[in-house]
């Protein structure tokens, strides 16, 4: 609900409120549709990588059987490499990397397939960074959209609304003030030239002059008579 007093200064204030969110109503807007396309664009990648994901862990199922023979500590994630990257004024990750570390081994106590192990488990570790960086992504872009659609619905049809209906309700009232204020001064120049008129009437002319020129005269010396 919009707070306002019926006096020039709250319309100015109102005013000014209802500019500033009108201006700014048409770039939030695109926000929100830029948030939109954004959002879609994550999610359809992070889909793309699940189903990579899938499809090479199927791929690897033979070996898998096998994972039993691998010892966890040959291959280690050294370092995540990431950045930020600004999407419509949001702060999204970027994946720019992964370190790993192939501690040493000898292969003559190893599987022959360990070689191919390695490089196959970097690739799933890739890709599933890859997938839940761009779901993480998605999330952040979809709150950031569902925040700018709600600026959005409470400028649109609350607050704007809200504005000039207060705005119209002071204008109106201000109006009214400023007739009323001329109907009373109206009111009484018309009670003032009726009372000058009715006196006129009791009080004729010629008396109204001799009571006016007895007033200009002055007192004078010794005798109590007027010079």
């Amino acid at each position: 609900m919009i707070k306002f007093q019926y006096n020039k200064t709250s319309l100015q204030g109102l005013d000014k409120q209802l500019k500033m969110r009108v201006r700014a109503l048409p770039t939030i807007k695109n926000k929100e549709s830029a948030l939109r396309s954004e959002v879609k664009k994550a999610k359809q990648v992070a889909d793309e990588f699940n189903v990579k994901l899938e499809e090479t862990l199927n791929s690897l199922n033979d070996m898998l059987q096998l994972y039993d023979e691998y010892k966890e500590d040959i291959l280690v994630v050294k370092d995540v490499k990431m950045s930020v990257k600004k999407i419509a004024g949001v702060k999204t990750p970027v994946l720019d990397g992964v370190d790993y570390e192939v501690k040493d081994f000898s292969l003559f106590n190893q599987p022959g397939w360990l070689l191919d192990g390695v490089e196959y488990i970097k690739e799933v570790v890739s890709i599933a960074l890859e997938r839940e960086f761009f779901t993480r992504k998605m999330e952040l872009l979809d709150r950031a959209r569902k925040k700018t659609t709600q600026k959005v619905n409470l400028y649109e049809k609350v607050q704007i609304p809200g504005f000039q209906e207060a705005i119209r309700k002071i204008k109106r009232f201000l109006e009214d003030e400023e007739n009323l204020s001329k109907s009373s001064q109206k009111l009484v120049k018309t009670r003032k030239l009726m009372y000058d008129s009715t006196y006129d009437e009791i009080v004729p002319v010629d008396i109204l002059q001799g009571i006016s020129n007895i007033s200009r005269r002055t007192p004078g010396k010794g005798n109590g008579s007027y010079s």
